[in-house]
Parts: structure tokens; C-alpha cells; sequence
């Protein structure tokens, strides 16, 4: 019997053990929260991310959560364009909620996959002549491959790729959902869509569903993220919620309205992080197989294109596409490495991008913004 294990219980773990448990492989998942849960926010998946979760044979799910994002354009904090919207794309990104991505990942996992919980990883047996291995200082838990999805500070590429560190990203960002029962009317009865850049600062809103609409869950309502230059806050989330209307006071509606309706609860402050640099491998034969890094283990990076899960969902397909008829021994090692060169040239051409749009939102002073401006012009929404 072919067996994996799985490090991390978040959307690239659980797509990945579902993946290769309808391949055929017994699959154990290590969760070091206790029990698996989805995040409160929400999650805009771009086309790369819906063509893999198709891969991945979880479209079906999908289209049943998720809700399509027109072009929207950026704008400038008094309402004039950046970016002029662009209608009538065939492939556009979608919205869905991260529980209900979860809950659709999870009941796609099937009989051959087991879930331990309080599972927290610290260290790694990497040999050539013993099958792959982590352990939490009481139980070994060894398999023909082992998958590190446990997410930025991931403790098995601290021990495969040392030279990776995780460094400040210099911005700190706020999600929130409002659910529809708090959503004032807004825009005129158009959808609620939209990015809007200033100096330093960036707010993103989009809408989840329709208000009142017999689809629209409990989850439904207006998802937004906003980010800003410098360091986290320490403040309780009540003060960064006064903090976040002050600094977005001015900036056009329906922005000030949602922030408004946001209550403390809803928010999730989240420090951006990225890794420098990225590891030089993304697969380590060992043994009969070996270990692979997946997601933000592989390439944290900051959320400004929105590729963080996106990537994560590609490198799900990629490596059940290479394990799917592997066996273990010399097929495995195969694909492990495989997986190394299909991955690690594709994840650092977004990384690059991402950090060239990090600079571009974090500019500030009247030159670098004009600057800004003028190459927004010339930016493609592909």
C-alpha cells in the first residue's frame, strides 16, 4: 500500500491528501490545531486556482460557493480611475468563503484519509536508506512521501531548506466579512467590487453571493481587505477598527460605509510574510520516496496578487498528476524531483511579480505615486 503523510490541515494540505487518497494512497494528515477548522474570510480564487481545483476533480463543489468577480478597474482614494474596468472577460475570478472552501475540501478527503489533531511537528528524519519520517517528540510518523503544507514557518523546510527565512513583507493587513443582515444598502444596488490604491494604503472589497438571494448561506455579505504600510498593531481589535476608519475616512464610498458595519469581531489582523529566499528545491528524495514543500511552505509571499492559495491548489494537481501511477521506490524518487523542477521555476515567476506589486503599492511621495500610476496603466489583468 502506498502511504503519505500530510503536515498541515489548511487548504493545500487537505487539497492534496484528498487528491492522493482518490489516487489510491492511504494518507495520514498531521493538524497541530485541535480540530480542523476553515477561516472566517473569505477568498478570491483566480483562474489558475479554478483550473486546479478542476484538476483536482472539485470543480463541482466549487461552483456551488463561489461567486464570479467582474473586472472592477482600481481607482485612486477620491474615486478617479487607475485602471479603467475591462468588461466581458470569459475567465474571471471568483469569490468564495474560506469555511465553505474548507467544508468542500474536506468532503472530497474520502475513506482513505485520517486526520490526527494536537499534532504539532518537530523534527524530520531525512535518509537515504529509511523511509521518509516527522515526528512530535512522542510518535514517528513515516510514509512513502511526506507533504510539508504547514504553511510559512513550517517546520520540515526549516530542517530541508535552512537558508529559507521568513522576513517582514513591511505592511500588515485586516480582513473582514459583514455578514448580509449588517450590509447597508450600497452602490446604488450594483455589486459591491472593487480595489482602490493610496499612498501606502490598499482597500479591496468584493461581495459574496446575493443579498437575500435563496444560494447565499449564512456566510454571505461583503468581504473586505485592507492593507497598510508598517508593522502590525499590538492595540485590540475595537482600536483597530478606529484606527482603520481614520485612516479611510476620506476615501470614496461605499468604503467608509463598510467599515462602518464592521463590528470588532469580524476583523483578522494578519503580519505579511514572505520567505527570502525561496528554497532552491521543492522535492528531497529519501528512502523509497521522499519529502515535498507545498504552499507557504514552498513560497510565502505576500497577498497582493492573490496567488498565495492559488499556487498552493496547482501544486496539489501537479503532484497528484506525478504520484498518481508512481510506486514506491525509484517511480516516487522520480517524481519527487519532478515535482522540484515543474514547481520551483513557475512559483518563482509569481513571487517575482508579487514582489514587483508590493513595491508598487507601498509607494509613497509624489514622484514614486505618479510613477505608480503610469506603469498601472500598462498592467494587464492576465
Amino acid at each position: 500500500m502506498r502511504t503519505a503523510v500530510v503536515v498541515g490541515a489548511g487548504i493545500g494540505g487537505l487539497a492534496v491528501a484528498g487528491a492522493l487518497a482518490r489516487s489510491g494512497w492511504q494518507v495520514t494528515v498531521l493538524e497541530r490545531g485541535d480540530r480542523v477548522r476553515g477561516d472566517q474570510t473569505a477568498l478570491i480564487l483566480w483562474p489558475n486556482g479554478v483550473k486546479a481545483l478542476d484538476a483536482l476533480g472539485l470543480a463541482g463543489g466549487l461552483a456551488a460557493i463561489a461567486t464570479p468577480l467582474p473586472d472592477s478597474g482600481v481607482r485612486r482614494p477620491d474615486g478617479q480611475w487607475l485602471v479603467q474596468p475591462r468588461p466581458g472577460a470569459t475567465r474571471v475570478p471568483v469569490i468564495v468563503h474560506r469555511e465553505d472552501l474548507h467544508d468542500t475540501l474536506v468532503a472530497g478527503l474520502g475513506d482513505r484519509v485520517e486526520i490526527r489533531t494536537g499534532v504539532t511537528v518537530r523534527s524530520t528524519r531525512v535518509s537515504p536508506d529509511d523511509r521518509p519520517a516527522v515526528s512530535d517528540g512522542r510518535t514517528t510518523y513515516e510514509a512513502d512521501v511526506v507533504v510539508a503544507a504547514d504553511g510559512i514557518d513550517s517546520a520540515v523546510r526549516q530542517r530541508l531548506a535552512p537558508g529559507s527565512t521568513v522576513v517582514s513583507s513591511g505592511c500588515a493587513a485586516w480582513r473582514a466579512v459583514i455578514p448580509w443582515y449588517r450590509v447597508p444598502p450600497l452602490n446604488d444596488g450594483r455589486p459591491v467590487v472593487g480595489e482602490t490604491l493610496g499612498a501606502g494604503y490598499r482597500f479591496v472589497a468584493a461581495q459574496l453571493g446575493q443579498r437575500g438571494s435563496a444560494g447565499s448561506s449564512t456566510r454571505g455579505g461583503i468581504y473586505w481587505v485592507a492593507t497598510a504600510a508598517g508593522a502590525p498593531r499590538p492595540e485590540s481589535p475595537e482600536t483597530q477598527l478606529v484606527l482603520l476608519r481614520r485612516w479611510f475616512a476620506r476615501w470614496h464610498a461605499p468604503i467608509g460605509d463598510l467599515l462602518a458595519a464592521t463590528e470588532p469581531d469580524d476583523l483578522v489582523q494578519q503580519e505579511v510574510r514572505e520567505l527570502r529566499p525561496l528554497p532552491r528545491e521543492y522535492g528531497f528524495p529519501a528512502g523509497p520516496g521522499g519529502f515535498v514543500l507545498l504552499g507557504d511552505a514552498a513560497h510565502a509571499m505576500p497577498h497582493h496578487l492573490g496567488q498565495g492559495a492559488c499556487l498552493a491548489l496547482e501544486d496539489a494537481a501537479t503532484l497528484q498528476s506525478l504520484l498518481r501511477e508512481a510506486v514506491p521506490g525509484r517511480q516516487v524518487s522520480e517524481a519527487v524531483a519532478a515535482y522540484s523542477r515543474l514547481r520551483r521555476p513557475r512559483a518563482a515567476t509569481v513571487v517575482r511579480q508579487t514582489r514587483r506589486m508590493s513595491a508598487v503599492l507601498q509607494a509613497r511621495g509624489r514622484l514614486a505615486l505618479r510613477a505608480r500610476d503610469a506603469a498601472l496603466g500598462t498592467i494587464s489583468p492576465a
